[in-house]
């Protein structure tokens, strides 16, 4: 058995099959990771909750899809919600008119990775949260402004500097593990692959082939991640601090200012 360096070729110039995989597999990974983010804020801020039922509710959300697997998770999904619905499936192969890529199990893959995701992102944003100085809390709280406000103005601006590159280091991740939403039939780069060899026998050009499509994506995707992490990474030092305490200050008495957050 020999390389076929034209199979190689030829699968991976097949563009009326590649291109739509590579949509379906980029997509896939953009939309679980926005789910994944919402959730894992949501789950963040409840963890930081004092009431009790909702801080025990996003430890459990985080113990649960931290502890298992997310091969099962995405296969509890597809298979067990139907069930659990007494035989009302909400993943059908189409939705009416919606483009023919975005069905049943497109759906429940994408919902699986971003819930399994979000467990991760609360951990990350968590941590973030955590890296401001309580201080800088307590001096907007005497400024007499909300939690709400401290949280979104204050402390969340400052905590990107830390959130953002494990960020990007996850949906780095989130663009691989989109392969195996091939186990419930999402046609995206592992299953056309699949097909391919499935006809002629020949599996090692074709998982070469998605390989070079996935380190382009993923490298692609490290440029661009580099890219921001250079625009938050540099942070503010002193003289940009004492400006953002400066709006900060102007904001909470209602003076006018420019270039500040409305």
């Amino acid at each position: 058995m020999q390389f076929d360096t034209t199979e190689l070729i030829s699968f991976m110039t097949n563009w009326s099959v590649i291109l739509p995989a590579l949509l379906t597999t980029v997509l896939m990974a953009i939309l679980a990771q926005v789910l994944g983010i919402a959730l894992g804020l949501v789950a963040a801020l409840a963890g930081r909750s004092r009431n009790a039922l909702v801080h025990g509710i996003a430890a459990v959300y985080v113990w649960i899809f931290r502890g298992t697997p997310v091969l099962v998770q995405i296969l509890l999904l597809y298979f067990g919600v139907p069930v659990l619905l007494g035989g009302i499936d909400p993943f059908p192969t189409t939705y009416g008119s919606l483009p023919g890529l975005i069905g049943g199990a497109f759906v429940a893959a994408t919902l699986a990775l971003g819930v399994n995701e979000g467990a991760y992102m609360s951990e990350i944003i968590r941590a973030g949260i955590l890296s401001v100085d309580s201080g800088q809390a307590e001096a907007a709280k005497s400024l007499g402004m909300t939690p709400r406000k401290t949280m979104s103005r204050i402390v969340l601006p400052q905590a990107m500097r830390v959130i953002v590159p494990p960020l990007g280091n996850e949906f780095n991740n989130m663009l691989k593990t989109t392969s195996l939403a091939s186990v419930i039939t999402v046609t995206e780069l592992v299953m056309v692959a699949e097909m391919r060899y499935a006809g002629t026998f020949k599996p090692f050009e074709p998982l070469v082939g998605i390989s070079l499509y996935y380190l382009a994506m993923t490298t692609i995707w490290g440029v661009i991640q580099s890219r921001i992490e250079r625009k938050f990474g540099a942070g503010m030092n002193r003289n940009e601090e004492a400006g953002f305490w400066s709006r900060m200050l102007s904001m909470s008495r209602g003076a006018p200012h420019s270039g500040g957050v409305r």
